[in-house]
């Protein structure tokens, strides 16, 4: 192989590798405890995250929240799976709420504060 296109080989390896990183882990995390409020209030609020730890969806629903993912009430259906079976999980993350709605599939923080009437704008954050 000539070295250009082993080069050209090499950069789309690099390129590939990139993109597939972001596609499992997402972005950097928020900033720790940015959204401790916002979590604080789904949980007053009854709404519940239900989940696997080896679901890239999953993961990537918890990093959007930092730190602040301590106060969220989380589900653990592999370790919890009679639970899980009674509230109709069938795929991951499924968030429920009191009122019985549920969103299956990554939400993101615009659309569960839209739904749970939690704010996501704190003194503290500013956004």
């Amino acid at each position: 192989m000539s070295k250009k296109k082993r080069s050209l080989f090499i950069l789309i390896a690099v390129v590939l590798a990139g993109v597939g990183y972001f596609t499992l882990y997402g972005f950097p995390a928020a900033d720790d405890g940015k959204y401790d409020a916002f979590a604080q209030c789904l949980k007053e609020k009854g709404i519940t995250m239900y989940g696997a730890a080896w679901c890239p969806h999953c993961q990537r629903e918890k990093r959007l929240f930092g730190s602040s993912f301590q106060f969220v009430p989380y589900v653990e259906c592999p370790d919890n799976p009679q639970l899980c079976t009674e509230k109709g999980i069938t795929g991951y993350p499924t968030w429920i709420f009191p009122d019985g709605r549920r969103f299956a599939g990554e939400q993101g923080l615009q659309k569960l504060s839209a739904e749970s009437g939690c704010s996501l704008i704190t003194p503290a954050n500013g956004s």
